[in-house]
Order: C-alpha cells, then sequence, then structure tokens
C-alpha cells in the first residue's frame, strides 16, 4: 500500500528489494547492524558496516572534515559507487540506517535508499536470509559535500531564534527535560520544539504514512516553510527524523551531528530547561 511520500524512492520495500537482487547491477547492500547479528544471518549479497560508535564531538572544521572524510572512506571501501543504488537497513528502520542514509545523502550519493522496516519486515515476508559473506569491492565514487544538510555549534547558534528555523529535539523525554544527563550539563537547545524519534515509525518498525508524519510536525509547528535543524545526543536519531522530513519532501533539512554531547558539554553555550507540566 502507498504511503503517499513525496519522496517515495528514498524507501524501498522487501519485495522490490528482493526482485532489484537478481538485475545485472544489484544494489550494494549494507547492513548497519552488530558484527555477531550480522554473522547471525542477514540479506544475501550484503556487506557489513557497523558505524555505530563513530560519533563526532566537536563540529570545528578541523575535527568535522577528518571525521567526515573517514566516514565517506569507510563507505567507500564496503563497495559504494556512484553508478549503483545503495541501499542500507538495520533490524526495523531503525537510527543506524537512517544515519548512514544521512551521510550518503551528505556526500552526495544520487540513488541511497532505506529498507523500510528493515530485517525484521524482510522476514515478515518470507524472505531468506543467509550467512554466506560477501567479499567486499571497493567502489568508484567522487565523494562530495552537500553542506546544508549537516549543522555544526556555530549554525545553530547563529540560527537560534530566528522564525523561519526550528531546532527539532529528537530525544526522548527525559534528555529533554533534563532528567536523563547525557553531557556536562542536561537540558535542551533554547526554544527546540520536542518530537521523540520514535514516533515516526508505526508499530511493525516501519515509517508512518505520509499523512500521518505531516499532521504530528504540523501539530508542533513544523511546516515545509521552515528551515529544520535536527539533533539528538550524537545525531543517530537526529539523521531519522532527518529522513522522515525528507519522505515528506521538507527542502530545508540539517543534521547538527555534535548534537547534544557537543552542546551540552560547552559551558559557553545556551541551554534550556524545558518545564515537563507533571
Amino acid at each position: 500500500m502507498s504511503k503517499e511520500y513525496a519522496n517515495p524512492a528514498l524507501l524501498i520495500t522487501p519485495t522490490d528489494l528482493d526482485r532489484r537482487l537478481d538485475d545485472t547491477k544489484p544494489p550494494t547492500l549494507i547492513d548497519l547492524r552488530p558484527a555477531e547479528v550480522f554473522a547471525q544471518g542477514h540479506l544475501r549479497g550484503a556487506v557489513h558496516l557497523d558505524l555505530f560508535g563513530l560519533s563526532l564531538i566537536d563540529t570545528g572544521p578541523a575535527p568535522l572534515d577528518a571525521f567526515l572524510w573517514m566516514i565517506s572512506h569507510l563507505l567507500v571501501t564496503r563497495g559504494v559507487s556512484a553508478d549503483r543504488t545503495v541501499v542500507v537497513y538495520d533490524e526495523q528502520s531503525g537510527i543506524r540506517a537512517a544515519r548512514a542514509f544521512w551521510f550518503l545523502e551528505f556526500f552526495g550519493h544520487p540513488d541511497s535508499r532505506v529498507l523500510d522496516g528493515g530485517v525484521s519486515a524482510w522476514l515478515s515476508q518470507g524472505l531468506a536470509i543467509t550467512t554466506e559473506t560477501a567479499l567486499p569491492q571497493k567502489g568508484t565514487w567522487d565523494v562530495g559535500r552537500v553542506s546544508e544538510r549537516l549543522a555544526t555549534w556555530s549554525d545553530v547558534a547563529t540560527r537560534l531564534g530566528r522564525d523561519d528555523v526550528v531546532i527539532l529535539d529528537t530525544r526522548s523525554d527525559g534528555e529533554y527535560y533534563g532528567s536523563n544527563v547525557r553531557a556536562k550539563r542536561g537540558g535542551a537547545i533554547p526554544g527546540a520544539v520536542h518530537i521523540e524519534r520514535t514516533k515516526n515509525l508505526d508499530d511493525e518498525g516501519k515509517f508512518k504514512a505520509a499523512a500521518d508524519l505531516q499532521d504530528m510536525y504540523n501539530d508542533s509547528g513544523i511546516g515545509r516553510d521552515k528551515e529544520v535543524i535536527s539533533y539528538c545526543q550524537g545525531g543517530y536519531r537526529a539523521a531519522h527524523s532527518y529522513l522522515a522530513l525528507r519522505l515528506l519532501g521538507y527542502p530545508r533539512i540539517r543534521n547538527y551531528i555534535g548534537s547534544w554531547k557537543e552542546w551540552g558539554d560547552r559551558e559557553d553555550l545556551p541551554i534550556a530547561h524545558p518545564n515537563s507540566g507533571s
């Protein structure tokens, strides 16, 4: 059933992916789950790349440049090429796959997609997994950078209080309200709108239909006319909401990859302490 997205090609269903794996030039398939889970069974032809834990807590120019070079190098070593579709997947439509998708978009890959519902959806369709491993072949890709898809601490700081910008906090309630402190300071970026990233998904771990997502974001004042900067703890959950908004066709979305770990640790940056109302 169609979910009526503005950009439906950013996701791929298990049935469509299974069919495309038999093409003469099948998609490059990247499994983002932990290595031990990958070893227990994965999609045929998939290569493994666990980016979890490779995070950046200083978005100054030099560390940012080094970090982005490292990630792009890892993607190319897993076979990412400009002339081939890349499909990334997770256990469901999770943050690991969404973050890999965001990296691919930031680096300018022309055709990257997420398996909607991940391995869980694949298995629910009766499709097979394997323990056989594919040898990664280095890709051919002149990696670029689409700067308007990334936000640094400076980008966020200079946009605070602007009516045309929404800072989107995708963390849990505890993190947003400051009861769960995961940096030197607890709280939120001033003026941030809070929508936890789990609300992007349905009960099966797939992205909700466009109408449901759009209603949720509209109800929080996040219209398509706004520039949206998403953040979390380290750019993972922020990438998930980035993908949700991309599906809806929002034209200006950035992932603040330093997120709260950078912002909360820096005592020179302002913070807010939202009231939970409880």
